[in-house]
């Protein structure tokens, strides 16, 4: 059997505080909350991100993406909850796409299925 992505390390400042964000803004489950293992994952999903806390902080896009059904409706639903996008929606020859960041500036793309 092949193996499969668990769980992938986004570098924050502060752990807890980014795990509220993730569930409060981006309306994620906390996973697991022991100690520096922090994990946040949309709901159903197997993929966790791992929030792991560290001093250097180098922010800029993580090159990770998630998929919705309609880019421009989940950016009007981020906007409204406090969400900062660095790209709104824009429609490319490749697809439609926008980017968001967290409070500690790592970026995100939301890509239409």
């Amino acid at each position: 059997m092949p193996m499969e992505f668990g769980s992938v390390a986004v570098v924050v400042s502060d752990g807890k505080k980014s795990a509220n964000w993730y569930k409060e803004k981006l309306g994620f489950e906390i996973r697991d909350s022991e100690g520096h293992w922090i994990t946040v994952a949309p709901k159903g999903s197997k993929l966790v991100i791992h929030l792991c806390e560290g001093d250097a902080l180098e922010p800029g896009n993580t090159g990770f993406g998630f998929y919705s059904k309609d880019v421009k409706k989940e950016e009007e639903s981020l906007r409204k909850k406090g969400v900062e996008f660095t790209s709104p929606t824009k429609k490319e020859s490749w697809g439609t796409h926008a980017m968001f960041k967290d409070p500690d500036g790592n970026e995100f793309w939301i890509l239409q299925e």
